[in-house]
């Protein structure tokens, strides 16, 4: 397949970045960060706690910097704005570098230079140390906010924990915000306080904000339950415009989950929604997903470690088919098995925009990922990112699974960890994986059984892509002569090869000379089964 010819048939838009694009800009940025430098010999060298800290403020910064730019030629194809973020992104580092660490005093000082870093749009508390909050500091904290004229739209007060005496202070300061705030982010606010305290602040920041027309709302880390839903629903009910919702680690129960569900009266512009880690079950499941059947413009779903088993599954595929526009799609660890692994798949055929999904940990087996990846081949012409780790899968599944890889010539990551993959199913992966895939990047065969004959093929294909960056074949079977041959194809790049300390070279069932032997008996049997793949490039 000609990967050339195939991305000159497609609209590429470079603006907005995908989530991963932006979180890999973190990670290269708190990097930088702590890297010893000329800057850090004269201004000292942060920690990676604080480094990290530093990058998720200086992405946010950057990419709002660069998204304001953009909505201003929504024709484009975000070129300009890609430029910008990595302009202010490098602009704000620097700063960072020339900043130096900071002392617990010097904090509410960085505070200050962040808000008017960000040319005072947005107000965000979330850096340094995660503490309580008492009516005098957020007096003093807050006392931007209280500026006559000032033009903050996004107010982040995550990471630091508010009780009645400052919530008390802040409900008047946002009342007087709620024509111009659209972003709110009240994500682990009230930490550490008893349930009673923490349902009335929660009451009172609710009061405060009704009324407010978001566009975004976080309140991830709060353990709300239903009672915490039902605390913010003066807020939740006067919300119509919602574009992205995040209620992650909530202890969102089945009760909960019908509580937002009952409280929020449109989700039509709802473009993110993300529930992870909660204690949904399958009842919960089936009222979240009569929420994702109202959001028709629904791009990044996630739904991942919710208790949610069969029964809730096929109630979350049958409502996806409704969200043509899903380009993120997260249901990782999970219960959903063959059948909703199969109800899944009929939602596929129906995400020509789909980039990145997430399907580890559902007890798919065999029968349940031959289905999906048949799906796959039918759509999502673009995928970069797929992850069938932890789902039983064999052999038997493994020339679909192939197929759908072929079809896949835009893939950055594969994971396909914990399976049941062995030598003859890597194999087949890896020479499927040999035409093309020029953008591939990483791949993680960890925990399936392989053996020598199976590591040495993977490794010679991907070590010969251009900008690949980890092949993990940890806990695995792979003789000690296996592991040095795997060495002498990295040896020129051995960051490539992921770390090998769970390997297990006792593991293997055969001697040296049978495997051998056996290798190549298996790369001439693939070799049969790669011709009957009826792969055909997507149009």
């Amino acid at each position: 397949m000609d990967s050339t010819n195939q991305v000159r048939s497609f609209s590429i838009k470079l603006w907005p970045p995908s989530h991963s694009t932006r979180l890999l800009l973190v990670e290269r940025m708190t990097k930088n960060l702590t890297t010893p430098s000329i800057f850090s010999r004269k201004y000292g060298l942060l920690t990676k706690e604080e480094a990290e800290e530093d990058a998720k403020q200086i992405e946010r910064l950057a990419f709002v910097f660069a998204n304001q730019h953009h909505e201003k030629e929504p024709d484009g194809d975000g070129s300009s704005a890609v430029q910008l973020y990595a302009k202010e992104s490098s602009k704000l580092m620097l700063e960072v570098l020339k900043r130096g660490p900071i002392t617990k005093e010097a904090e509410e000082v960085m505070i200050s230079e962040k808000v008017k870093a960000s040319g005072e749009i947005i107000f965000d508390i979330s850096g340094g140390r995660r503490a309580f909050i008492d009516a005098e500091e957020a007096e003093e904290l807050l006392k931007p906010l209280r500026q006559p004229g000032n033009k903050y739209y996004k107010i982040c007060f995550s990471n630091r924990s508010f009780g009645l005496d400052a919530a008390h202070v802040v409900e008047p300061i946002l009342a007087s915000l709620r024509d111009q705030l659209t972003e709110v982010d009240l994500s682990d606010f009230i930490a550490g306080r008893p349930e009673d305290e923490a349902i009335e602040v929660m009451n009172i920041f609710s009061s405060a904000l009704e009324g407010c027309e978001l566009r975004y709302l976080n309140l991830s880390n709060n353990a709300l339950g239903e009672k915490g839903i039902r605390a913010f629903e003066a807020l939740l009910r006067s919300q119509n415009n919602l574009e992205e919702l995040y209620l992650m680690n909530d202890g969102i129960s089945e009760e909960a989950a019908r509580a937002v569900c009952e409280l929020i009266p449109s989700t039509k512009k709802l473009r993110i929604l993300q529930f992870h880690n909660n204690m949904t079950g399958d009842e919960g499941a089936i009222a979240i997903s009569e929420l994702v059947e109202q959001s028709p413009l629904l791009e990044d779903f996630r739904c991942s470690s919710t208790r949610v088993d069969s029964e809730g599954g096929v109630a979350l595929a049958n409502a996806l088919g409704k969200c043509s526009h899903l380009k993120k799609l997260d249901l990782r660890d999970n219960m959903f098995g063959v059948e909703a692994g199969v109800a899944l798949s009929k939602a596929l055929l129906g995400f020509s925009d789909l980039t990145e999904i997430y399907l580890s940990y559902l007890n798919l087996e065999d029968e349940g990922s031959k289905t999906l990846a048949n799906a796959l081949i039918k759509s999502a012409p673009s995928l970069e990112v797929l992850d069938m780790s932890g789902n039983d899968i064999t052999i038997k599944a493994v020339p679909d699974l192939a197929a759908c890889i072929a079809a896949k010539q835009f893939l950055t990551k594969l994971n396909l960890a914990e399976n049941e993959l062995k030598d003859d199913g890597t194999i087949l992966i890896a020479k499927v994986l040999e035409e093309g895939h020029g953008q591939l990047s990483e791949v993680d065969l960890s925990a399936n059984g392989i053996r020598r004959a199976g590591a040495r093929v993977l490794a010679q294909v991907v070590v010969q892509k251009p900008g690949f960056k980890l092949l993990n074949l940890n806990s695995n079977f792979i003789s000690d002569e296996g592991v040095d041959e795997l060495k002498g194809i990295f040896k020129r790049a051995p960051d490539m090869l992921g770390p090998l300390d769970e390997n297990d070279p006792e593991g293997e069932d055969l001697d040296e000379e049978d495997e051998e032997e056996g290798a190549a008996d298996h790369e001439d049997e693939l070799e049969s089964k790669l011709k009957d793949l009826k792969i055909k490039p997507e149009e």
